[in-house]
């Protein structure tokens, strides 16, 4: 098959390896680029532990050494990678924003400390509201932004010849600025042709109801291939 990835660049090498790996080709069309943001200032605190819900919020993360001796809870598998390549012993629970408030509600204690978030200025779900009301001090820190793509790129011209089997889409976000840009390239119709294949129903919720689309059984990247796989 030959499938468009919307990920960020910095996200999408592992994809592309899996999805080569399984014989498919890949058109690399970001829908967002991660921009770091300069002399972000973090407070000195006894945390006990970092929230972390994006890959890209602990590699943006400045002197990640001075954070190596708390507790770092991630959403899934791609950011814990990210943060034990950094050094952090993080553990991965939840597999998205609600499920790891859910966890630190249940497992964490409000008064053991406060909750470093490290997160970018745009969130697919608001983990610090989450934690607030169950009684947390959480401290939300925005070190970098996901800017917008102007255009398709490299998926504007297989999407214009009918030529991409499925796009992958995974977060709501990407999947509004790719409806976008598809409408401002007036590739509604090609666009219809194709199969969606969504991280979750929130990500399918902002697509066209007449859109061909299909949902992954959890939101992780190997329900997301298994969905691909039977698309087939």
């Amino acid at each position: 098959m030959r499938i468009a990835i919307t990920r960020p660049e910095e996200d999408a090498g592992p994809l592309t390896a899996k999805l080569e790996a399984l014989g498919h080709q890949v058109i690399a069309a970001p829908m967002m680029a991660i921009r770091r943001r300069d002399h972000v200032v973090i407070a000195d605190l006894p945390y006990q532990a970092i929230a972390v819900t994006s890959a890209n919020g602990i590699r943006a993360l400045p002197h990640p050494e001075r954070f190596l001796m708390f507790r770092t809870l991630t959403v899934g598998p791609q950011s814990l990678a990210a943060a034990a390549a950094l050094g952090f012993k993080a553990e991965a629970h939840g597999g998205d924003v609600n499920g790891l408030a859910a966890f630190i509600a249940a497992e964490l204690d409000p008064q053991a400390g406060p909750i470093l978030y490290l997160s970018g200025a745009e969130t697919a779900g608001d983990l610090e509201a989450r934690l607030t009301s169950s009684g947390f001090d959480c401290q939300r820190v925005v070190l970098y932004d996901a800017v917008p793509a102007q255009s398709l790129g490299d998926a504007e011209s297989p999407l214009r010849e009918s030529t991409i089997d499925a796009t992958l889409l995974y977060s709501p976000r990407t999947a509004r600025i790719w409806r976008e840009l598809v409408t401002a390239s007036g590739l509604e119709h090609q666009a219809a042709a194709i199969r969606y294949l969504c991280l979750s129903r929130n990500v399918a919720a902002v697509l066209p109801d007449k859109w061909k689309v299909a949902v992954a059984a959890s939101p992780h990247e190997a329900a997301m291939l298994a969905l691909l796989e039977q698309c087939r």
